[in-house]
């Protein structure tokens, strides 16, 4: 409901095949991410740092493939956005990498390739394993965590102002990106990232809640 509701209301669409939703997590209620995109006909690019997480969902028939390789994700974009058909793909990596590259090909081909956006990662949680900076990878994150949760701190800040960066430059090219509850913007807020509301008091972000904004 929350994919076809932001169809409707950013895209003036009832249909959204050939459009494409790019988000991240598919751990816990994160996981359905990939089954919605496919019962709205869209095309889902859903990234996850765990493997684990990414293969229980594919078990589960949940998400219909996974690749570890933007190029791959990029090309399998590509395809199924042009020949209308409905994909969930999992990218297993960081969710910041998926969003610099789209960023990336706007730059270089003049395309914007993702029509939707969001995050499900636990940013209510981000500095406790709920958000893995893109700076290193899964393993070596994890050591960090246990060994130096101060720097860990660090590099999930500097991570979060690059996503938000990302997707910032997207959004002024016409993606609808929308906070899922999960605390992203208010933790991107006070890492130092640019989502606060133009014109607005600092309590408003440029981007709307799913709770009032989609579903209400």
């Amino acid at each position: 409901l929350t994919v076809l509701n932001a169809g409707r209301r950013y895209l003036k669409a009832e249909d959204l095949s050939g459009k494409v939703f790019v988000t991240s997590g598919l751990g816990g209620m994160s996981g359905a991410q990939a089954k919605a995109a496919v019962i709205a006909g869209c095309v889902g690019i859903i990234a996850e740092v765990d493997e684990a997480a990414l293969l229980k969902r594919h078990k589960q028939g949940w998400l219909m493939e996974i690749s570890n390789n933007l190029d791959c994700c990029i090309a399998r974009l590509r395809d199924a956005r042009k020949n209308k058909i409905a994909l969930s793909l999992g990218y297993h990596g960081n969710v910041v990498d998926l969003w610099e590259r789209l960023v990336y090909e706007l730059d270089t081909t003049g395309e914007l390739l993702v029509d939707l956006g969001s995050d499900q990662t636990s940013c209510h949680n981000p500095f406790s394993g709920g958000y893995y900076p893109v700076q290193l990878g899964f393993e070596e994150a994890k050591q960090l965590l246990s060994t130096n949760p101060g720097k860990f701190r660090t590099l999930v800040q500097e991570s979060l102002k690059r996503q938000v960066a990302a997707i910032n430059r997207l959004a002024d090219k016409g993606m609808f990106f929308w906070d899922y509850g999960n605390a992203f913007l208010l933790e991107a807020q006070r890492a130092g990232a640019d989502v606060e509301k133009r014109g607005a008091n600092k309590t408003e972000f440029r981007y709307p809640s799913y709770v009032q904004h989609i579903m209400g």
